[in-house]
């Protein structure tokens, strides 16, 4: 019974020590956070296959196209910055032809566009011969000064992707060949985004 009532007290210490000792949880600052951040944690990596992928640049690219284009003929076009937005446009084609763009300029001009929304995208393919023609039909919405909707025009690019090798990477730069043009018939479709 001595040994017991020695024995209760040294397991009550114990007891005492184990739960005294319990590791104390420190709450991380946000800037501890953001050092400790990782992408693939924050940044849910989407997969996309090849056709999504050129679909998805294809509509970046015209929506970047129409932006500058809506700025440039809201401008006086007798500026420095008019000029630099020019030339920014035709870095867009694969030839610096400035005929290429007078029929896009025409028609936001007799709109009196101030902005264009690029929808409806499908991307298709055409091989004629050895040459694969990369034609991409989508929808354009434009809208006017007070941002109302002007109308929905379907609209046709011609365009091409050069490989562009970089430091042992595959790299592709992305350029219009024709900005609505006519596809011919029998093409094949590729991908639709919407």
């Amino acid at each position: 019974m001595k040994k017991i009532i020695k024995t209760v007290p040294l397991l009550l210490a114990l007891v005492f020590i184990v739960f005294s000792c319990k590791k104390e949880v420190t709450e991380l600052s946000d800037l501890e956070k953001i050092r400790n951040n990782k992408n693939t944690v924050s940044y849910p990596v989407t997969k996309m296959d090849s056709a999504q992928a050129i679909s998805f640049i294809t509509k970046q690219k015209i929506q970047e196209l129409l932006d500058l284009s809506t700025l440039y003929t809201s401008g006086n076009r007798d500026t420095e910055i008019d000029s630099v937005i020019y030339s920014q446009m035709k870095s867009y084609f694969s030839e610096d032809d400035s005929t290429k763009l007078q029929p896009l300029l025409k028609q936001l001009d007799s709109f009196k566009v101030k902005t264009a929304k690029v929808g409806n995208i499908t991307v298709s393919k055409e091989i004629i011969g050895t040459d694969t023609l990369d034609f991409a039909k989508f929808d354009v919405e434009y809208f006017d000064q007070k941002n109302k909707s002007i109308g929905t025009f379907e609209k046709t690019a011609q365009y091409m992707l050069k490989l562009f090798p970089v430091k042992f990477k595959k790299e592709f730069r992305f350029y219009f060949v024709d900005f609505d043009a006519a596809p011919k018939k029998d093409s094949s479709s590729v991908g639709v985004t919407k």
